[in-house]
Protein backbone atom coordinates (compact mmCIF):
# COMPACT_ATOMS: atom_id res chain seq x y z
CA UNK A 1 0.00 0.00 0.00
CA UNK A 2 1.37 3.79 -1.19
CA UNK A 3 1.39 6.52 1.34
CA UNK A 4 -1.10 8.12 -1.24
CA UNK A 5 -3.62 5.38 -0.14
CA UNK A 6 -3.34 5.74 3.18
CA UNK A 7 -6.85 6.90 3.97
CA UNK A 8 -6.62 10.56 6.04
CA UNK A 9 -7.09 10.68 9.85
CA UNK A 10 -10.91 12.86 10.38
CA UNK A 11 -10.26 16.01 11.67
CA UNK A 12 -11.98 15.92 15.34
CA UNK A 13 -15.02 18.19 15.39
CA UNK A 14 -14.37 21.18 17.81
CA UNK A 15 -17.47 22.21 20.40
CA UNK A 16 -19.57 24.81 19.05
CA UNK A 17 -18.25 26.99 21.50
CA UNK A 18 -14.52 26.70 20.19
CA UNK A 19 -15.32 27.55 17.08
CA UNK A 20 -13.89 31.03 15.93
CA UNK A 21 -16.63 34.04 15.22
CA UNK A 22 -16.70 34.86 11.48
CA UNK A 23 -19.67 37.08 12.34
CA UNK A 24 -17.77 40.16 12.97
CA UNK A 25 -20.45 40.74 15.81
CA UNK A 26 -19.37 42.21 19.28
CA UNK A 27 -19.85 40.10 22.02
CA UNK A 28 -23.38 40.07 23.46
CA UNK A 29 -22.02 40.83 26.68
CA UNK A 30 -22.63 44.53 27.26
CA UNK A 31 -20.08 44.60 30.18
CA UNK A 32 -17.28 42.82 28.46
CA UNK A 33 -14.18 45.59 27.57
CA UNK A 34 -14.59 44.73 24.12
CA UNK A 35 -17.97 44.47 23.69
CA UNK A 36 -20.69 47.16 23.83
CA UNK A 37 -18.86 49.17 26.09
CA UNK A 38 -15.69 49.28 23.70
CA UNK A 39 -17.81 50.67 21.02
CA UNK A 40 -19.56 53.67 23.32
CA UNK A 41 -16.02 54.14 24.54
CA UNK A 42 -15.10 54.69 21.44
CA UNK A 43 -18.11 56.78 20.34
CA UNK A 44 -18.14 58.69 23.17
CA UNK A 45 -14.68 59.87 22.66
CA UNK A 46 -15.22 60.98 18.91
CA UNK A 47 -18.27 62.36 20.59
CA UNK A 48 -16.29 64.45 23.28
CA UNK A 49 -14.33 65.81 20.17
CA UNK A 50 -17.25 67.68 18.86
CA UNK A 51 -18.40 68.80 21.36
CA UNK A 52 -15.59 70.57 22.51
CA UNK A 53 -15.52 72.09 18.67
CA UNK A 54 -18.69 73.09 19.92
CA UNK A 55 -17.98 74.41 22.76
CA UNK A 56 -14.74 76.15 21.43
CA UNK A 57 -17.43 77.96 18.39
CA UNK A 58 -20.55 78.89 20.51
CA UNK A 59 -18.79 79.67 24.39
CA UNK A 60 -15.14 80.16 23.96
CA UNK A 61 -15.21 83.01 21.44
CA UNK A 62 -18.74 84.94 22.04
CA UNK A 63 -17.97 87.03 24.64
CA UNK A 64 -20.76 85.90 26.86
CA UNK A 65 -23.50 83.53 27.88
CA UNK A 66 -26.63 83.19 25.97
CA UNK A 67 -28.52 80.57 23.33
CA UNK A 68 -24.52 79.24 23.23
CA UNK A 69 -24.59 77.88 27.03
CA UNK A 70 -28.26 76.12 26.30
CA UNK A 71 -27.04 74.61 23.20
CA UNK A 72 -23.97 73.06 24.57
CA UNK A 73 -25.50 71.57 27.85
CA UNK A 74 -28.92 70.47 25.60
CA UNK A 75 -26.08 68.75 22.78
CA UNK A 76 -24.31 66.67 26.06
CA UNK A 77 -27.45 65.69 27.53
CA UNK A 78 -28.75 64.40 24.53
CA UNK A 79 -25.65 62.68 23.74
CA UNK A 80 -25.48 61.44 27.09
CA UNK A 81 -28.70 59.51 26.42
CA UNK A 82 -28.60 58.67 22.63
CA UNK A 83 -25.23 57.17 23.30
CA UNK A 84 -26.51 55.26 26.30
CA UNK A 85 -29.68 53.80 24.35
CA UNK A 86 -27.71 53.06 21.43
CA UNK A 87 -24.75 51.29 23.76
CA UNK A 88 -27.45 49.45 25.36
CA UNK A 89 -26.66 51.63 28.81
CA UNK A 90 -29.62 53.40 29.03
CA UNK A 91 -30.02 56.52 31.78
CA UNK A 92 -32.56 54.80 33.79
CA UNK A 93 -31.20 56.15 37.30
CA UNK A 94 -33.05 58.51 38.94
CA UNK A 95 -29.73 61.17 38.20
CA UNK A 96 -31.59 61.73 34.75
CA UNK A 97 -34.17 64.22 36.30
CA UNK A 98 -31.13 66.33 37.63
CA UNK A 99 -29.83 66.19 33.92
CA UNK A 100 -33.52 68.16 32.85
CA UNK A 101 -32.97 70.53 35.32
CA UNK A 102 -29.30 71.54 34.54
CA UNK A 103 -30.88 71.94 30.73
CA UNK A 104 -33.47 74.25 32.27
CA UNK A 105 -31.02 76.14 33.82
CA UNK A 106 -28.94 76.07 30.88
CA UNK A 107 -31.84 77.78 29.50
CA UNK A 108 -31.70 80.51 32.43
CA UNK A 109 -28.19 81.76 30.67
CA UNK A 110 -30.87 82.62 27.24
CA UNK A 111 -33.90 84.11 29.76
CA UNK A 112 -31.94 86.41 32.01
CA UNK A 113 -28.97 88.69 31.97
CA UNK A 114 -28.24 89.36 35.16
CA UNK A 115 -24.44 88.50 35.88
CA UNK A 116 -25.03 87.24 39.64
CA UNK A 117 -28.18 84.93 38.34
CA UNK A 118 -26.38 83.54 35.94
CA UNK A 119 -23.41 83.02 37.70
CA UNK A 120 -25.80 81.23 39.88
CA UNK A 121 -26.86 79.18 36.94
CA UNK A 122 -23.70 77.96 36.35
CA UNK A 123 -23.49 77.56 39.66
CA UNK A 124 -26.35 74.75 39.43
CA UNK A 125 -25.25 73.40 35.90
CA UNK A 126 -22.18 72.00 37.90
CA UNK A 127 -24.44 70.25 40.56
CA UNK A 128 -26.74 69.09 38.71
CA UNK A 129 -24.76 67.40 35.98
CA UNK A 130 -22.07 66.36 38.42
CA UNK A 131 -24.30 64.94 40.35
CA UNK A 132 -26.42 63.36 37.40
CA UNK A 133 -23.06 61.86 36.27
CA UNK A 134 -22.82 59.57 39.10
CA UNK A 135 -26.58 58.65 39.07
CA UNK A 136 -27.63 58.28 35.81
CA UNK A 137 -28.25 54.92 35.11
CA UNK A 138 -28.19 53.74 39.10
CA UNK A 139 -28.04 55.06 42.43
CA UNK A 140 -30.97 56.90 44.66
CA UNK A 141 -31.39 60.56 45.38
CA UNK A 142 -34.47 60.47 46.95
CA UNK A 143 -33.14 58.21 49.54
CA UNK A 144 -29.67 59.46 50.07
CA UNK A 145 -28.60 61.84 52.94
CA UNK A 146 -26.78 65.38 52.75
CA UNK A 147 -23.09 63.54 53.17
CA UNK A 148 -24.26 61.07 50.44
CA UNK A 149 -24.57 63.92 48.09
CA UNK A 150 -21.27 65.69 49.07
CA UNK A 151 -19.04 62.41 48.72
CA UNK A 152 -21.26 61.68 45.61
CA UNK A 153 -20.04 65.37 43.87
CA UNK A 154 -15.98 64.73 45.39
CA UNK A 155 -16.77 61.42 43.68
CA UNK A 156 -18.07 62.53 40.11
CA UNK A 157 -15.02 65.64 40.10
CA UNK A 158 -12.64 62.28 40.47
CA UNK A 159 -14.33 60.53 38.09
CA UNK A 160 -14.62 63.75 35.63
CA UNK A 161 -10.79 64.58 36.29
CA UNK A 162 -9.42 61.02 34.89
CA UNK A 163 -12.25 60.24 33.05
CA UNK A 164 -11.23 61.74 29.98
CA UNK A 165 -8.02 59.36 30.45
CA UNK A 166 -9.81 56.28 31.31
CA UNK A 167 -11.35 56.57 28.13
CA UNK A 168 -8.73 56.61 26.08
CA UNK A 169 -6.49 54.38 27.49
CA UNK A 170 -8.61 51.98 29.01
CA UNK A 171 -11.93 51.52 27.54
CA UNK A 172 -11.01 52.05 24.42
CA UNK A 173 -9.09 48.72 23.22
CA UNK A 174 -7.54 49.43 20.62
CA UNK A 175 -5.86 46.67 19.35
CA UNK A 176 -9.22 45.10 19.32
CA UNK A 177 -10.22 47.25 16.57
CA UNK A 178 -10.89 45.93 13.07
CA UNK A 179 -7.83 46.92 10.84
CA UNK A 180 -6.77 46.85 7.01
CA UNK A 181 -3.84 48.13 5.56
CA UNK A 182 -5.51 51.13 4.55
CA UNK A 183 -6.33 51.97 8.59
CA UNK A 184 -2.49 50.91 10.08
CA UNK A 185 -1.42 53.30 7.83
CA UNK A 186 -3.45 56.36 8.76
CA UNK A 187 -2.86 55.48 12.35
CA UNK A 188 0.75 55.83 11.59
CA UNK A 189 0.12 58.64 9.96
CA UNK A 190 -2.36 59.92 13.00
CA UNK A 191 0.78 58.95 15.48
CA UNK A 192 3.28 60.63 13.27
CA UNK A 193 1.56 64.05 13.56
CA UNK A 194 0.80 63.82 17.42
CA UNK A 195 4.33 63.62 17.95
CA UNK A 196 5.47 65.64 15.20
CA UNK A 197 3.07 68.74 15.63
CA UNK A 198 3.46 69.75 19.06
CA UNK A 199 7.54 69.85 18.12
CA UNK A 200 6.94 71.88 15.12
CA UNK A 201 4.98 74.25 16.62
CA UNK A 202 7.89 74.64 19.63
CA UNK A 203 10.16 75.35 17.08
CA UNK A 204 8.65 77.19 14.74
CA UNK A 205 7.73 79.60 17.55
CA UNK A 206 11.21 79.95 18.19
CA UNK A 207 12.18 80.78 14.69
CA UNK A 208 9.31 83.23 14.56
CA UNK A 209 10.33 85.25 17.03
CA UNK A 210 14.22 85.28 16.23
CA UNK A 211 13.74 86.31 12.64
CA UNK A 212 11.11 88.91 11.03
CA UNK A 213 11.64 87.59 7.35
CA UNK A 214 11.05 84.12 8.70
CA UNK A 215 7.93 85.32 10.30
CA UNK A 216 6.80 86.93 7.53
CA UNK A 217 7.39 84.00 5.11
CA UNK A 218 5.53 81.70 7.78
CA UNK A 219 2.72 84.21 7.70
CA UNK A 220 2.53 84.31 4.03
CA UNK A 221 2.89 80.74 3.49
CA UNK A 222 0.11 79.35 6.29
CA UNK A 223 -1.61 82.95 7.07
CA UNK A 224 -2.30 81.07 10.10
CA UNK A 225 -2.54 83.20 13.66
CA UNK A 226 -0.65 81.02 16.04
CA UNK A 227 -2.05 82.97 19.09
CA UNK A 228 -5.20 82.27 17.75
CA UNK A 229 -4.49 78.63 16.94
CA UNK A 230 -3.54 78.33 20.49
CA UNK A 231 -6.53 79.46 21.87
CA UNK A 232 -8.44 77.39 19.85
CA UNK A 233 -6.69 74.45 20.81
CA UNK A 234 -7.39 75.83 24.29
CA UNK A 235 -10.87 76.07 24.15
CA UNK A 236 -11.71 72.46 22.12
CA UNK A 237 -9.87 70.49 24.46
CA UNK A 238 -11.39 72.16 27.81
CA UNK A 239 -14.66 71.52 26.57
CA UNK A 240 -13.85 68.26 25.27
CA UNK A 241 -12.33 67.11 28.32
CA UNK A 242 -15.40 68.46 30.11
CA UNK A 243 -17.89 66.48 27.73
CA UNK A 244 -15.51 63.67 28.08
CA UNK A 245 -15.32 62.97 31.66
CA UNK A 246 -19.29 63.13 32.10
CA UNK A 247 -19.96 60.76 29.51
CA UNK A 248 -17.70 58.43 31.23
CA UNK A 249 -19.03 58.84 34.70
CA UNK A 250 -22.36 58.70 32.84
CA UNK A 251 -22.33 55.45 30.83
CA UNK A 252 -19.16 53.87 31.87
CA UNK A 253 -18.55 54.27 35.31
CA UNK A 254 -20.11 51.24 37.50
CA UNK A 255 -23.84 51.98 38.37
CA UNK A 256 -24.09 52.43 42.35
CA UNK A 257 -25.43 53.81 45.45
CA UNK A 258 -24.28 57.12 45.99
CA UNK A 259 -20.98 56.91 48.40
CA UNK A 260 -22.23 55.97 52.42
CA UNK A 261 -20.22 57.60 54.77
CA UNK A 262 -20.85 55.83 58.33
CA UNK A 263 -20.74 57.49 61.66
CA UNK A 264 -16.86 56.47 63.36
CA UNK A 265 -18.08 53.48 65.35
CA UNK A 266 -15.86 55.20 68.17
CA UNK A 267 -17.85 58.21 68.48
CA UNK A 268 -21.25 58.64 69.05
CA UNK A 269 -23.28 61.31 71.25
CA UNK A 270 -25.21 59.47 73.98
CA UNK A 271 -28.05 61.62 75.93
CA UNK A 272 -25.52 63.68 78.17
CA UNK A 273 -23.54 64.91 74.85
CA UNK A 274 -26.95 65.81 72.90
CA UNK A 275 -28.59 67.35 75.95
CA UNK A 276 -25.75 69.79 76.94
CA UNK A 277 -24.89 70.57 73.29
CA UNK A 278 -28.64 71.17 72.34
CA UNK A 279 -29.88 72.74 75.87
CA UNK A 280 -27.25 75.06 76.12
CA UNK A 281 -28.01 76.23 72.63
CA UNK A 282 -31.77 76.90 73.08
CA UNK A 283 -30.46 78.89 76.23
CA UNK A 284 -28.43 81.05 74.30
CA UNK A 285 -31.31 81.66 71.69
CA UNK A 286 -33.97 81.81 74.38
CA UNK A 287 -31.71 84.61 76.22
CA UNK A 288 -31.04 86.51 72.85
CA UNK A 289 -35.12 86.34 71.79
CA UNK A 290 -36.05 87.71 75.14
CA UNK A 291 -33.42 90.33 75.95
CA UNK A 292 -33.60 91.49 72.47
CA UNK A 293 -37.19 91.33 71.78
CA UNK A 294 -38.00 94.84 71.92
CA UNK A 295 -34.91 95.74 69.28
CA UNK A 296 -36.20 92.97 67.71
CA UNK A 297 -39.87 94.04 66.52
CA UNK A 298 -38.97 98.09 67.25
CA UNK A 299 -39.34 98.63 63.82
CA UNK A 300 -39.73 102.42 62.93
CA UNK A 301 -40.69 103.09 66.29
CA UNK A 302 -37.77 102.06 68.21
CA UNK A 303 -35.06 103.94 65.35
CA UNK A 304 -37.17 106.85 66.32
CA UNK A 305 -36.62 106.62 69.59
CA UNK A 306 -33.62 105.80 70.12
CA UNK A 307 -30.93 107.85 70.31
CA UNK A 308 -28.14 107.44 67.21
CA UNK A 309 -29.67 104.62 65.84
CA UNK A 310 -29.93 105.11 62.48
CA UNK A 311 -31.83 102.35 59.86
CA UNK A 312 -29.14 101.51 58.73
CA UNK A 313 -27.18 100.60 62.23
CA UNK A 314 -30.89 98.43 63.13
CA UNK A 315 -30.90 96.65 59.86
CA UNK A 316 -27.05 96.45 58.47
CA UNK A 317 -25.69 95.14 62.31
CA UNK A 318 -28.62 92.36 62.69
CA UNK A 319 -29.51 91.36 59.45
CA UNK A 320 -26.41 89.25 57.49
CA UNK A 321 -25.41 88.35 61.25
CA UNK A 322 -28.52 86.50 62.07
CA UNK A 323 -28.63 85.23 58.25
CA UNK A 324 -25.22 83.49 59.57
CA UNK A 325 -26.80 82.18 62.28
CA UNK A 326 -29.51 80.59 60.40
CA UNK A 327 -27.08 79.35 57.86
CA UNK A 328 -25.32 77.78 60.34
CA UNK A 329 -27.79 76.03 62.64
CA UNK A 330 -28.37 73.70 59.86
CA UNK A 331 -24.94 71.92 59.34
CA UNK A 332 -25.20 71.40 63.14
CA UNK A 333 -28.10 69.91 63.38
CA UNK A 334 -27.72 67.70 60.72
CA UNK A 335 -23.98 66.65 62.44
CA UNK A 336 -25.34 65.85 65.53
CA UNK A 337 -28.10 63.75 64.46
CA UNK A 338 -25.60 61.79 62.26
CA UNK A 339 -23.49 61.38 65.27
CA UNK A 340 -26.63 59.78 67.81
CA UNK A 341 -26.65 56.00 66.78
CA UNK A 342 -30.30 54.98 65.41
CA UNK A 343 -30.80 52.31 67.94
CA UNK A 344 -30.48 55.01 71.21
CA UNK A 345 -34.14 55.73 70.65
CA UNK A 346 -33.96 57.99 73.89
CA UNK A 347 -31.07 59.85 72.64
CA UNK A 348 -33.14 60.21 69.61
CA UNK A 349 -36.51 61.30 71.54
CA UNK A 350 -34.26 64.07 73.36
CA UNK A 351 -32.71 65.72 70.00
CA UNK A 352 -35.94 65.42 68.63
CA UNK A 353 -37.29 67.69 71.58
CA UNK A 354 -34.40 70.26 71.56
CA UNK A 355 -33.91 70.24 67.88
CA UNK A 356 -37.55 70.84 67.44
CA UNK A 357 -37.26 73.76 70.28
CA UNK A 358 -34.03 74.86 68.40
CA UNK A 359 -35.93 75.71 65.09
CA UNK A 360 -39.28 77.16 66.56
CA UNK A 361 -36.55 79.64 68.49
CA UNK A 362 -34.64 80.48 65.21
CA UNK A 363 -37.99 80.86 63.41
CA UNK A 364 -38.16 83.75 65.17
CA UNK A 365 -34.57 85.19 64.73
CA UNK A 366 -35.42 84.57 61.54
CA UNK A 367 -38.42 86.84 61.41
CA UNK A 368 -36.95 89.76 63.10
CA UNK A 369 -33.89 89.72 60.28
CA UNK A 370 -36.74 89.67 57.71
CA UNK A 371 -38.43 92.40 59.12
CA UNK A 372 -35.31 94.63 59.50
CA UNK A 373 -34.41 94.08 56.09
CA UNK A 374 -37.90 95.07 54.86
CA UNK A 375 -37.48 98.03 57.03
CA UNK A 376 -34.37 99.13 55.60
CA UNK A 377 -35.66 98.51 52.13
CA UNK A 378 -38.72 101.13 52.74
CA UNK A 379 -35.93 103.81 53.56
CA UNK A 380 -33.17 102.84 51.05
CA UNK A 381 -34.31 100.64 48.72
CA UNK A 382 -33.54 97.46 47.10
CA UNK A 383 -30.43 96.13 45.85
CA UNK A 384 -29.21 92.34 44.32
CA UNK A 385 -27.72 91.45 47.71
CA UNK A 386 -30.81 92.58 49.55
CA UNK A 387 -32.71 90.70 47.48
CA UNK A 388 -30.64 87.80 46.82
CA UNK A 389 -30.13 86.74 50.65
CA UNK A 390 -33.45 87.98 51.19
CA UNK A 391 -34.52 85.00 49.16
CA UNK A 392 -31.96 82.50 50.67
CA UNK A 393 -33.70 83.23 54.34
CA UNK A 394 -37.09 81.98 52.43
CA UNK A 395 -35.18 78.75 51.12
CA UNK A 396 -33.89 78.29 54.80
CA UNK A 397 -37.62 78.99 56.27
CA UNK A 398 -38.33 75.88 54.21
CA UNK A 399 -35.84 73.88 54.60
CA UNK A 400 -36.13 74.10 57.95
CA UNK A 401 -39.74 73.12 58.19
CA UNK A 402 -39.00 69.87 55.86
CA UNK A 403 -36.15 69.30 58.83
CA UNK A 404 -38.81 68.79 60.96
CA UNK A 405 -40.79 66.85 59.10
CA UNK A 406 -38.49 64.23 58.14
CA UNK A 407 -35.11 64.42 60.21
CA UNK A 408 -37.31 64.89 63.69
CA UNK A 409 -39.95 62.34 62.22
CA UNK A 410 -37.63 59.53 61.60
CA UNK A 411 -37.44 60.12 57.89
CA UNK A 412 -33.42 61.75 57.32
CA UNK A 413 -33.37 60.25 54.01
CA UNK A 414 -36.00 62.38 52.34
CA UNK A 415 -34.62 65.49 53.96
CA UNK A 416 -31.96 66.00 51.38
CA UNK A 417 -33.73 65.55 48.22
CA UNK A 418 -36.30 67.96 49.25
CA UNK A 419 -33.54 70.64 50.66
CA UNK A 420 -31.96 70.67 46.90
CA UNK A 421 -35.39 70.09 45.13
CA UNK A 422 -36.88 73.51 46.95
CA UNK A 423 -33.25 75.41 46.22
CA UNK A 424 -33.64 74.53 42.33
CA UNK A 425 -37.70 75.65 42.48
CA UNK A 426 -36.39 79.37 44.40
CA UNK A 427 -33.64 79.97 41.71
CA UNK A 428 -36.00 79.29 39.06
CA UNK A 429 -39.10 81.61 40.90
CA UNK A 430 -35.83 83.82 41.00
CA UNK A 431 -35.83 83.67 36.73
CA UNK A 432 -39.64 84.88 37.11
CA UNK A 433 -39.01 87.37 39.03
CA UNK A 434 -36.45 89.26 36.86
CA UNK A 435 -34.51 90.86 40.03
CA UNK A 436 -33.20 93.44 38.39
CA UNK A 437 -36.41 94.85 36.79
CA UNK A 438 -37.91 94.15 39.89
CA UNK A 439 -35.15 96.50 41.87
CA UNK A 440 -35.99 98.85 39.76
CA UNK A 441 -39.16 99.47 39.47
CA UNK A 442 -39.07 98.96 43.57
CA UNK A 443 -36.26 101.76 43.50
CA UNK A 444 -38.45 104.33 41.24
CA UNK A 445 -41.81 104.12 43.46
CA UNK A 446 -40.13 104.54 46.79
CA UNK A 447 -38.14 108.02 44.96
CA UNK A 448 -41.66 109.74 45.84
CA UNK A 449 -41.70 109.52 49.24
CA UNK A 450 -37.48 109.18 49.87
CA UNK A 451 -36.31 111.20 47.19
CA UNK A 452 -33.54 109.09 46.84
CA UNK A 453 -32.34 107.04 43.88
CA UNK A 454 -29.00 105.68 42.72
CA UNK A 455 -29.22 105.56 39.13
CA UNK A 456 -25.58 104.40 38.63
CA UNK A 457 -26.71 101.82 40.39
CA UNK A 458 -29.48 100.90 38.59
CA UNK A 459 -27.81 100.92 35.35
CA UNK A 460 -25.10 98.49 36.44
CA UNK A 461 -27.84 96.00 36.91
CA UNK A 462 -27.58 94.97 33.33
CA UNK A 463 -29.88 94.63 30.45
CA UNK A 464 -32.92 93.25 31.90
CA UNK A 465 -32.87 96.58 34.13
CA UNK A 466 -32.63 98.82 31.00
CA UNK A 467 -36.90 98.64 29.89
CA UNK A 468 -37.61 99.89 33.40
CA UNK A 469 -35.47 102.07 33.45
CA UNK A 470 -36.41 103.57 30.02
CA UNK A 471 -39.71 103.73 31.28
CA UNK A 472 -38.86 105.43 34.13
CA UNK A 473 -36.20 107.87 32.96
CA UNK A 474 -39.09 110.82 32.74
CA UNK A 475 -40.02 110.70 35.94
CA UNK A 476 -36.04 111.35 37.53
CA UNK A 477 -34.70 113.98 38.97
CA UNK A 478 -32.59 115.71 36.36
CA UNK A 479 -29.00 114.83 37.97
CA UNK A 480 -30.17 110.95 37.83
CA UNK A 481 -31.26 111.89 34.01
CA UNK A 482 -28.12 112.49 32.48
CA UNK A 483 -26.28 109.93 34.97
CA UNK A 484 -29.18 107.03 33.75
CA UNK A 485 -28.81 108.56 29.98
CA UNK A 486 -24.98 108.05 29.74
CA UNK A 487 -25.25 104.44 31.10
CA UNK A 488 -27.87 103.74 28.51
CA UNK A 489 -25.68 104.98 26.07
CA UNK A 490 -22.86 102.44 27.01
CA UNK A 491 -24.79 100.00 27.04
CA UNK A 492 -26.70 100.72 23.13
CA UNK A 493 -23.03 100.30 21.61
CA UNK A 494 -22.08 97.59 24.24
CA UNK A 495 -25.24 95.17 23.50
CA UNK A 496 -24.55 95.85 19.40
CA UNK A 497 -21.46 94.40 19.67
CA UNK A 498 -23.12 91.09 21.24
CA UNK A 499 -23.43 88.09 18.34
CA UNK A 500 -26.26 85.88 17.91
CA UNK A 501 -23.75 83.07 20.18
CA UNK A 502 -24.52 84.64 23.33
CA UNK A 503 -28.23 85.89 21.87
CA UNK A 504 -30.41 86.73 25.51
CA UNK A 505 -34.08 87.33 25.87
CA UNK A 506 -33.11 90.11 28.27
CA UNK A 507 -30.62 91.81 26.08
CA UNK A 508 -32.99 91.71 23.01
CA UNK A 509 -35.55 93.45 25.19
CA UNK A 510 -33.09 96.17 26.34
CA UNK A 511 -32.10 96.42 22.60
CA UNK A 512 -35.94 96.89 22.19
CA UNK A 513 -36.40 99.40 24.56
CA UNK A 514 -33.28 101.61 23.42
CA UNK A 515 -34.41 101.84 20.07
CA UNK A 516 -37.79 102.76 21.36
CA UNK A 517 -36.23 105.84 23.58
CA UNK A 518 -34.43 106.34 20.19
CA UNK A 519 -37.19 106.91 18.14
CA UNK A 520 -38.83 108.97 20.74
Amino acid sequence: MTMDSVPATPEPVRPAEELPDTTGREPSDPTSPSGSTARVALVAAAASLGIGWLGDQLIFWSGGFGLNGFLWVLTLVTTAFALGRWGGLPLTGEGRWLMAAAVFFAGGLMWRSSSLLQGLDLLAIAFCLGLAAVTARGGSLSRSGVISYLAGLLLSSVNHLIGPFALLFHDIRWQELPRSRWSERMAAILRGLIIALPLLFLFGSLFVAADAVFERMIQNLFTLNLPRLADHVFGLGFFGFLAAGFLRTALLQKPGELPQVDRPPTFALGAIETGLVLGLLNLLFLSFVLVQIRYLFGGAALVQQTVHLTYAEYARRGFFELVSVAALVLPVLLVLHWLIPPDRKEVQRLFRWLGGSLIALLYVIMASAVQRMLLYQQEYGLTELRLFTTAFMAWLAFVFAWFLFTVLRGRHERFAVGALASGLFVLAALHGLNPSDLIVRKNVALLQTTGRFDGAYAASLGPDAIPALVEALPALPPAEQEVVAAELQFWSERLQRKDWRSWNWGRARALNALQSLKES
